[in-house]
């Protein structure tokens, strides 16, 4: 998924955009609120992380201008501000969560991760389709019980094809959400990827397909047994 970072201190924003990365998360990553809020509008971004002060625009004014907009994506401010009327003004401009400064980024990525699931309607942090296992914390996915050897940018495709199980995933759609803006790729690096998946996926020899390409309009991963 594609997540976008507005953070004006340069060595917080770099770590948390290195762990967001590491996770398999594309990011995009700023320090200025008036970029913050054209990147958040211009891009389908799955959740946005604001700081609550920031140049230009600051957090709570880019939340209430989002959300006036009609944009859906989860929205979480992290501030050092601890008051309890700042955390409220935060919730009631349509924020979805409040981290307050210092923070671990542990406490960060369960955040991130919780604010996914639910943007996609899960609960679980466990998604299971057929016989596949993915492991949303862990990072970690299963077919038949047995792990797959998984790339982040694997993980991160897989990812994002189990939480739109049942639904058609164009090529234009897996590209914005698994590539930032400073990431350069072919133009078939989609479909290696999915047919990287694909073949790791099935390394088993008698596991179902689960893939299936769409032609002309995209991918999408089915559980065999709930499609007949």
């Amino acid at each position: 998924m594609r997540i976008l970072l507005v953070e004006d201190n340069e060595s917080l924003r770099e770590a948390v955009a290195e762990r967001l990365r590491r996770d398999g998360f594309a990011v995009d990553a700023t320090g200025d609120g008036n970029d913050g809020l054209w990147l958040a509008q211009e891009n389908p971004y799955s959740l946005a992380v604001l700081d609550l002060t920031l140049p230009g625009l600051d957090g709570l004014e880019i939340v209430r201008r989002l959300r006036a907009g009609g944009r859906d994506m989860a929205l979480l401010i992290t501030t050092a501000r601890d008051a309890v009327t700042d955390r409220v003004s935060g919730l009631d401009a349509g924020a979805d969560d409040y981290l307050v400064k210092p923070f671990s980024l542990e406490e960060l990525m369960a955040r991130v991760r919780a604010q996914l699931r639910r943007v996609y309607g899960k609960h679980d942090p466990v998604i299971r389709i057929s016989d596949l296992e993915i492991d949303t914390k862990s990072h970690i996915a299963r077919r038949g019980g047995q792990a797959l050897e998984l790339t982040a940018k694997e993980f991160g495709l897989l990812e994002l094809l189990a939480l739109r199980a049942g639904q058609v995933v164009s090529r234009a759609d897996i590209w914005e959400q698994l590539y930032d803006f400073a990431e350069e790729t072919d133009s078939n690096v989609i479909d290696v990827f999915v047919n990287r998946l694909r073949k790791k996926s099935e390394a088993a020899g008698a596991a179902t397909r689960l893939i299936h390409t769409r032609r002309g309009l995209g991918y999408v991963l089915l559980d065999p047994e709930a499609s007949g």
